[in-house]
């Protein structure tokens, strides 16, 4: 299968690492111009540079703003009027015990992971309804469906995800614009692998720190590792592009088989 994002305009949140750098760089390779964004300067500069020299691309932009609030939200909506490809990655995530974590925690969590995306996407995807064509895509988690005892608020933005995606792909229907969840596992990024270390030990190689941690924690994993973000990149680029355009209202699974359930 061929895919060609030529002439696309791509925005990928929180795309200076990790699954959102390894998505902008998909979505480079496949043709589109990809706006990357992080909230440092010099991060998104630097993810620029390495995306141009890694893709050829010159058509790759950046823009260092908090899209975790309004202001940012907004401000970047004035200067980047329209995007035909729309990727909600920016995210966060942490352990704590349920009974620990404060009013605030809870309201922070869902203006990063949930809200961040319910704002642009209520900029872009009238626009992309009215040109006849789009795809917004947000990165959810397999937490969404499988809830980690460890990370319940975390768990709570993820599944607050799906049902956003869904009623926004219920409101486009007949558009050519489609809305969907994609459901990483646990994938190794920068702070997958701080976090991993923080649970098992600081001290212990990365690779046998990878294998206790799948072992006793994520136990239900068919592929036995860290996902790979590339392994994610990938899936959100054919979401991207005219091949998937049956596919809306969706949550893809890409997390290795390790949510233990026949669905979403």
């Amino acid at each position: 299968m061929n895919i060609d994002l030529t002439g696309r305009t791509a925005l990928v949140t929180g795309s200076t690492a990790g699954i959102g750098y390894a998505t902008a760089k998909s979505l480079a390779l496949a043709g589109a111009a990809v706006v990357v964004n992080g909230r440092d300067q010099q991060r998104v500069d630097d993810a620029v540079d390495k995306l141009r020299e890694e893709t050829g691309s010159t058509t790759t932009t950046g823009v260092a703003l908090d899209l975790a609030t309004a202001e940012g939200a907004a401000d970047l909506v004035a200067g980047l009027h329209d995007v035909d490809v729309l990727v909600n990655n920016l995210g966060i995530f942490g352990a704590k015990p349920v009974f620990e974590i404060p009013d605030e925690e809870w309201t922070r969590y869902f203006e990063v992971n949930v809200l961040s995306g319910v704002r642009l996407a209520r900029h872009y995807a009238p626009g992309m309804a009215k040109r006849g064509w789009g795809r917004v895509i947000f990165v959810s988690s397999e937490s969404a469906i499988q809830i980690p005892t460890e990370m319940v608020h975390y768990g709570m933005t993820k599944t607050a995800q799906i049902a956003v995606s869904r009623g926004m792909a219920q409101e486009l229907a007949g558009t050519g614009v489609t809305v969907n969840t994609v459901l990483p596992g646990s994938t190794l990024t920068e702070g997958v692998r701080e976090f991993i270390a923080d649970r098992v030990g600081a001290d212990v190689p990365f690779e046998e720190a990878e294998r206790r941690f799948m072992e006793v924690e994520r136990p239900t994993s068919l592929l036995k590792r860290l996902i790979r973000p590339e392994e994610i990149g990938n899936l959100i680029t054919y979401v991207a592009s005219d091949l998937s355009s049956a596919t809306t209202g969706a949550a893809l699974r890409a997390d290795g088989g390790i949510a233990n359930t026949l669905i979403p």
